[in-house]
């Protein structure tokens, strides 16, 4: 899995993140301070928050076999 950050449409940094850990309180959070902090100045420069998402980019066995 991994947390990603927007800034409008541009996809700015990706992080991997544990599946496990997602659900508890404050982990996803860190990530997001550690990402805002990182790019403090880019998202000052821009009209728009910063945006995040998480997702699981492996593909499923599911799909993978309907692939074949």
């Amino acid at each position: 899995m991994q947390l990603m950050m927007f800034i409008g449409n541009d996809l700015i940094e990706a992080v991997p993140v544990s599946e496990e850990r997602v659900s508890q309180p404050g982990y996803l959070g860190k990530f997001k301070r550690m990402l805002k902090d990182k790019y403090a100045d880019l998202i000052r420069e821009s009209s728009k928050p910063p945006e995040f998402l998480v997702t699981d980019i492996t593909p499923s066995s599911q799909s993978a076999s309907e692939q074949s």
